[in-house]
């Protein structure tokens, strides 16, 4: 019996051995020495801030003002109307110019007098 252990055993090791020779195969490789590109950082570059920012005080201006003409509205400022010539209290102007009275239309002019109304 003791044989028979030995013989199945040396079967089943010669069986492992075979079954890895069948599966032996034939690979071929093929390198180039070509190295993989490595990327390297480049060194930081120092760069001085920029100038501070020039501010000009613009020249001064001599000489007078120049003013625009003031606008001159005709009608009722309050109690005052204002004909262009002058400013009329409400009582003088209705005393002077009564209501329903068109002085355009019947020849009122005073040449300039304004009937003692400065």
């Amino acid at each position: 019996m003791k044989s028979a252990r030995v013989v199945s055993l040396l079967i089943g090791a010669l069986a492992v051995g075979a079954s890895g020779v069948a599966m032996a195969g034939v690979s071929v490789g093929v390198n180039i020495g070509i190295p993989a590109p490595v990327y390297v950082a480049p060194a930081p570059v120092y760069a001085p801030p920029p100038p501070p920012p020039v501010v000009y005080q613009p020249a001064p201006v001599y000489g007078a003002p120049v003013y625009g003409a003031p606008a001159i509205v005709i009608g009722w400022h309050g109690d005052r109307y204002y004909d262009g010539h002058r400013y009329w209290a409400r009582d003088d102007w209705y005393r002077h110019h009564p209501p329903g009275h068109d002085y355009h239309d019947h020849g009122h002019h005073d040449n300039g007098h304004h009937n003692g109304w400065h």
